[in-house]
């Protein structure tokens, strides 16, 4: 008998919904846990299983993936774009498949980048709190244009070309850095440069590049050091790009104006996850929380309607595709 189940960690609601609806075509067994993947857990795994779906705070650690394949587990289906928290060494030495969602609606996570850029700039969260309790004052709520800003952009991949694209419709200057120019964004007016002189022009930087070994805490005191006093710093890549303690002590010095993560290093504690009637051990989160000029979502720049259904159909279809011993597309295996 074929093996067809798929195991999810991670799961919530909307995941279990999603998933449920893309699978009518497809017929596989869904089991979904709300835990996160790891040692505490992987004991769990039914023998039999074909596949675990995983996300970005799952521990795919070489100790969890030997015991996959102690039960047989054939595949590690990520859903979503980001593979930093899995060791493929241990996966590919014991011959389990990393299939992945490279790209799923790249505008939505992009959408919310501007989204946090003119919530800081022009304080719509605080204006909103004002008004409801009757409010019209202005002072506090000053804000500046974008139009004629330089905006600095790390990394032109799908996620930092949508980006860059809206940038352009704002009418900013849009500087990048990127070990791939991409020669539509150069014909739009992007201009690439170095990744020291983006750093020095811009007013505005976004980054939108994966976590590598060779680019965590991109940004940090050094590279702090590099920029515009008062520069704004978009983040909705991944946290361990930036340096949280170097990046306080830059919010405190005034070196950083504003700053708008959607990302946070030690975040696998604390997202998705309602701890509003918790105390939050973490000083750190509760530092950058405690700045006015500083904005926190929690990890929700894919979360629209579009990324969550390519997310379920491309997942799907990944695992299908390797169930059936075929080869899916090369941008979405990664062994």
């Amino acid at each position: 008998m074929e093996a067809n189940k798929i195991l999810f960690f991670s799961a919530k609601p909307y995941d279990k919904a999603f998933f449920t609806q893309h699978n009518a075509a497809y017929g596989f067994e869904l089991d979904f846990l709300e835990t996160h993947l790891g040692p505490h857990i992987v004991n769990a795994v039914d023998e039999g299983t074909f596949a675990v779906c995983v996300f970005v705070n799952d521990k795919l650690t070489a100790e969890v993936i030997e015991v996959l394949a102690d039960k047989g587990v054939k595949v590690i289906a990520l859903r979503c774009a980001g593979f930093n928290n899995v060791h493929l060494e241990t996966a590919k030495r014991l011959g389990i498949r990393v299939c992945r969602v490279p790209a799923y609606s790249p505008e939505a996570v992009a959408e919310h980048a501007v989204a946090m850029l003119l919530t800081l700039n022009r304080k719509t969260h605080k204006a909103y709190n004002r008004v409801r309790e009757q409010n019209f004052a202005l002072t506090g709520l000053l804000g500046f244009n974008l139009h004629g800003k330089t905006v600095g952009v790390i990394g032109t991949g799908k996620i930092g070309r949508a980006f860059c694209k809206i940038m352009l419709g704002f009418g900013c200057k849009v500087v990048a850095y990127d070990l791939f120019e991409d020669s539509e964004l150069s014909n739009l007016g992007v201009q690439y440069s170095t990744f020291e002189e983006v750093l020095k022009q811009a007013d505005i930087l976004s980054l939108h590049c994966p976590l590598t070994p060779d680019n965590k805490y991109l940004i940090c005191q050094e590279t702090l050091n590099l920029m515009k006093p008062g520069v704004t710093i978009i983040n909705t890549s991944r946290g361990g790009l930036i340096h949280t303690s170097n990046t306080i002590e830059a919010l405190k010095t005034g070196q950083i104006g504003y700053l708008g993560i959607d990302v946070y290093e030690q975040e696998d504690k604390l997202f998705f996850k309602d701890l509003s009637g918790m105390i939050i051990e973490d000083d750190t989160i509760q530092r950058l929380m405690s700045f006015p000029n500083v904005l926190v979502t929690g990890h929700q720049a894919f979360f629209t309607e579009e990324a969550l259904s390519q997310i379920a159909e491309t997942t799907l279809h990944n695992v299908q595709q390797l169930n059936k011993g075929e080869e899916p597309d090369p941008a979405v295996i990664l062994i």
